[in-house]
């Protein structure tokens, strides 16, 4: 088998296209330049989509990681909720005082004061309060002489003109309803007030020994209800009249 004469020819005919492009056969080829590959060499930028080219961003500066643990606020302690406790009801009082705790009095001798204090509770206000006497008649002693049909004057000074003027002193032994007065002062919730007042014998009349009553009187009382006979404010002041020595 003759394979040489095969290798001479080959070899002959590799020899002849070399040479005739361009007789050096050891020379490497020039590479082809792509065809999308600007001449700079530099990559177009991207565009935007207002047709605006974008402006050059500055390099953002790296951050550091803490290397601390994060800090974990404490919840807030509640304060205990502080107890409310309503006030307890209070109700309307009053009161009188005088000279001696007691009215001593003498047949056409002169008055004795007194001060009548109404103060009132927190419970409700009254529109119109009123302060009403009364006193049983005396039985009267020997010697005693049939008086006029009012033995006693009582009267109220007035706070703002320094004026006495009369009061009505009722004498009775029964209880008058508080819807049958008429009159009376606002009275606020835990206000008060106190007024003074003096009252005499007169020279004719019995003589003896009973109280004075005083009643703080709401005269917008509904009649036949419980406050047209349980007045809110009562007091017992005692007294004696006696004969003139």
């Amino acid at each position: 088998m003759h394979v040489r004469p095969r290798l001479l020819v080959a070899s002959a005919v590799l020899s002849a296209v070399l040479t005739a492009c361009g007789g050096h056969p050891k020379s490497p080829a020039s590479p082809v330049p792509l065809a999308d590959t600007p001449s700079s060499g530099s990559p177009s930028p991207a565009p935007t989509g207002s047709g605006t080219p974008p402006e050059s961003a500055p390099a953002p500066t790296p951050t550091s990681t803490p290397t601390s643990a994060p800090t974990t606020s404490a919840a807030p302690t509640k304060s205990p909720t502080a107890l409310v406790v309503p006030a307890p009801a209070t109700r309307l009082t009053l009161t009188a005082a005088t000279a001696g705790g007691a009215l001593r009095l003498v047949r056409g001798g002169p008055a004795q004061e007194f001060t009548v204090t109404v103060r009132n509770g927190n419970s409700r206000a009254y529109p119109h309060l009123l302060v009403a006497f009364q006193m049983e008649p005396l039985m009267g002693g020997s010697g005693d002489l049939p008086g006029p049909a009012d033995p006693f004057v009582l009267e109220r000074r007035d706070p703002a003109t320094g004026v006495w003027r009369p009061v009505e002193l009722r004498m009775a032994t029964d209880v008058k309803p508080a819807h049958l007065y008429e009159g009376g002062a606002a009275l606020a919730p835990d206000a008060f007030r106190t007024e003074r007042y003096r009252m005499r014998a007169t020279a004719t009349g019995p003589s003896g020994s009973s109280p004075l009553m005083v009643y703080a009187i709401d005269t917008d009382a509904t009649e036949g209800t419980e406050a047209d006979f349980a007045p809110p404010g009562y007091f017992s002041l005692p007294h004696t009249t006696r004969p003139r020595p």
